[in-house]
């Protein structure tokens, strides 16, 4: 699908002499406040009480944005906005013009936010709701889209695929078991529910559809789901992150059921072709938090440790290509809402949040140089930013 890519043109402010900010027009009244200027390739930063816009490029800080409460952010799927989850429901945020819009999904608990070809989809864990629709249609307001609600409310998520089918997961607020598939005509086609505590998805080359397990992963390919299994009776695979140049998956690992906040020292590599998983163990000493996971542009993946280090594994064989080196060692908060180093990939270009010096990093995932820094006014906590769609 053709979008028109929507870029902030630059605005220079001409100082003229004798010209204050309390100015009057000639009629005597307060000159009008100029407009922010439009920031280009926006980058979203969370903070406590509201939200950063950074230049892609320059990482200028373009806008800042009030928004009370722990917020998330997410790609909407164009070039200009990013949804914000808030204690309301789902909002979005006009990232280019540094503005919220009026365009809102309420509902309590909104959860995730998925991107997949032409579709955006989200679900609010609080009502069970599906919300799926083309984002190119946000420029216009509220677009109209697919509509679906899960039987129970639960922390779940959905994802459409090309042809309409819709993958759902199943659960209730005390545990998750498994996922339904439905045509473009809402009838169910597949089930499975060998998947307990089903968290998180991805999606790799080929449209195959993977649903993190407490136990493996749940595939959905072709019509049909199948199950790949770890060989541990417990190994929590609830972060995922695919890219379409590769066939394989990238999850994190964990596999102590009893953990106030495991600090995993493995990963997983879910073979979507061979439908099979290898754990790969982390360098000595380095964990990771579930921010931590991301695709380069050739598929590579990619976790940044606690090392303070932007890890580089080739998906196909496991092993290690490259350890840059981008921020601080760090240890994960117990709370999961607390700022950790944070990482975000766009193309060919990674930003990497610091928390300990409230900076955020950009680096060159090509040669793993960091090109430029920022340091904020406030502790960054999430990081996303506008991602087109396909």
């Amino acid at each position: 699908m053709n979008r028109t890519r929507i870029r902030g043109a630059a605005f220079v402010a001409v100082a003229t002499l004798g010209l204050t900010a309390c100015a009057s027009s000639s009629s005597g009244e307060p000159a009008a406040a100029p407009a922010a200027p439009a920031v280009t390739d926006p980058v979203t930063v969370t903070y406590e009480g509201g939200i950063y816009v950074l230049d892609g490029s320059s990482l200028k800080v373009g806008h800042t944005v009030a928004l009370d409460g722990f917020n998330r952010v997410n790609p909407a799927g164009n070039d200009t906005s990013v949804f914000v989850s808030t204690t309301d429901g789902f909002r979005v945020l006009d990232a280019v013009a540094g503005k919220m819009t009026d365009i809102a999904y309420p509902g309590a608990k909104p959860g995730h936010v998925v991107r997949h070809g032409d579709r955006t989809i989200l679900f609010t864990d609080g009502t069970g709701e599906v919300n799926s629709f083309d984002p190119a249609g946000l420029a216009d307001g509220k677009p109209q889209g697919r509509q679906y609600k899960a039987a129970v409310p639960h922390h779940g998520v959905a994802v459409e695929l090309t042809d309409g089918t819709l993958i759902v997961t199943l659960g209730t607020e005390e545990s998750r078991s498994g996922a339904i598939a439905l045509d473009k005509n809402g009838t169910e086609i597949a089930r499975s529910e060998e998947c307990p505590g089903v968290h998180g998805e991805a999606v790799a080359q080929g449209e195959v559809v993977a649903l993190g397990c407490e136990n493996g992963v749940l595939l959905f390919s072709k019509g049909a789901f199948t199950k790949v299994k770890s060989d541990l009776d417990y190994s929590r695979i609830g972060n995922q992150a695919g890219s379409e140049a590769s066939p394989v998956l990238l999850g994190d690992y964990k596999i102590d059921p009893d953990a106030e906040r495991e600090a995993p020292t493995q990963f997983s590599l879910i073979d979507t072709a061979a439908k099979s998983l290898k754990v790969v163990p982390m360098p000595s000493g380095v964990s990771y938090s579930f921010r931590s996971l991301g695709r380069g542009p050739n598929g590579e993946a990619l976790i940044l440790g606690t090392d303070g280090k932007l890890h580089v594994t080739d998906p196909a064989t496991g092993t290690l290509t490259a350890s840059w080196p981008v921020v601080g060692a760090w240890t994960e908060p117990i709370d999961w809402q607390q700022p950790r180093p944070a990482l975000f990939v766009r193309g060919s270009v990674a930003y990497v949040t610091e928390p300990a010096t409230k900076k955020v990093h950009q680096v060159d995932l090509a040669t793993g140089a960091v090109k430029g820094s920022v340091t904020l006014d406030a502790v960054p906590n999430e990081i996303s930013g506008t991602v087109p769609g396909h």
